[in-house]
């Protein structure tokens, strides 16, 4: 096996595949280091949502439109599966639908739809709650695969066009071009460190000083009644205080004030509605987010159940029954959706902190690999 290369990637997640695929396409010979024989992070610990609308004005949303379009070019050469697209957002309450009324007058909603209560019954109503709602907007730039399966298609495509991979593999130190494994010595021209959530085993003393913490999710899955299917992903009212291209809007804060009043429990624990569906009809729903850098193990029941009170609240599920639980785990930064760091001018360290690693990987690597070309 070559033990040079261009470039070596740290980290088979989303966010060290997507570095891969821009060495790729850029016509380096590159190398993928990875721990763990397969993804087992938070790249498929999520909903497999490249969502678009909500993203934080400018250069979030750009990201999130460039890496939904690269998914679209990869995704039927790797084999990879869109499950649905679009995204539906339910107004629940008239301050909701204020803010979307807002959202679609910028820039970001030049190609949302809004919808009256009347016209999303119309179109939807087989989905949705019979439940009094002020109205909603449709977006067609989301998609949706499923992660568990994506990750390791794209990582399997990416090998078969001659990309290398050393799982197994723990990367002990970087420097001077040069990657030190428990397999032994990489040497590359670039190197490029993903490493998640794991905050300690390399540049623990940037990753310190920038304040990166980790974020804890409770994540469901779902299964509803028999024929029931999602047009598209759906988020409610939570969504609209939760997702900075909503809530930086003037328009959020009558909206955060209500739902303090009538759902604090659920802000409290920090909870919106995401559900999308996959190709077995099961909901992938979710999700809470809980802080610390060592954040606790255990689930507490009575925040899934805020959830599938929320799910219940706007989707047409009744009976429906938890078929997994799991916890997912990402980088968290309050101030900063992503970094990316240059502890010596051949390396960077590349961390999404914000759980947008499917919806703007892509693009953070193509503006990575640029930096190296322009050096």
């Amino acid at each position: 096996m070559s033990t040079t290369f261009d470039l070596a990637v740290v980290g088979a997640g989303i966010v060290g595949l997507a570095h891969a695929l821009s060495g790729l396409r850029r016509g380096l010979s590159v190398v993928v280091i990875d721990r763990e024989a397969e993804a087992v992070g938070a790249s498929v610990r999520n909903f497999g949502f490249v969502t678009v609308t909500g993203q934080q004005r400018g250069e979030c949303w750009r990201r999130a439109m460039r890496s939904r379009d690269i998914w679209e070019e990869v995704a039927p050469d790797a084999g990879i599966r869109i499950e649905h697209e679009g995204l539906l957002v339910v107004a629940q309450r008239p301050e909701a639908m204020a803010v979307l009324e807002a959202f679609r007058l910028t820039e970001m909603g030049e190609d949302c739809h809004l919808l009256t209560a009347e016209e999303a019954m119309r179109s939807y109503g087989a989905a949705l709650a019979d439940r009094p709602f002020a109205g909603a907007l449709y977006s067609p730039h989301e998609r949706r695969v499923e992660s568990r399966q994506a990750v390791p298609l794209l990582a399997a495509w990416l090998e078969e066009q001659g990309v290398s991979f050393r799982r197994r593999s723990l990367v002990k130190a970087v420097g001077d071009g040069l990657v030190a494994t428990t397999d032994g010595d990489i040497r590359a021209r670039h190197i490029v460190v993903c490493p998640g959530d794991d905050l300690l085993t390399l540049y623990p003393d940037v990753i310190a000083r920038l304040g990166i913490t980790r974020c804890r999710l409770h994540m469901l899955k779902v299964m509803p009644p028999d024929g029931f299917r999602l047009p598209c992903a759906v988020m409610s009212d939570l969504s609209l205080v939760r997702y900075l291209g909503y809530a930086e809007l003037p328009e959020a804060a009558a909206l955060a004030a209500r739902l303090q009043a009538e759902q604090p429990q659920a802000l409290e624990n920090g909870i919106h509605l995401i559900a999308v569906q996959g190709a077995d009809s099961g909901l992938i729903v979710g999700d809470s987010h809980h802080y610390g850098f060592s954040p606790q193990p255990f689930s507490r029941e009575a925040v899934d159940d805020i959830i599938l009170g929320e799910l219940n609240q706007v989707l047409a599920v009744p009976g429906a029954r938890v078929a997994e639980r799991w916890a997912g785990t990402y980088a968290s930064l309050p101030d900063r959706l992503m970094v990316r760091e240059a502890p010596a001018a051949d390396t960077r360290l590349v961390i999404v902190t914000s759980g947008t690693g499917a919806s703007t990987a892509f693009a953070i690597a193509e503006e990575t690999l640029e930096e190296f070309s322009g050096a």
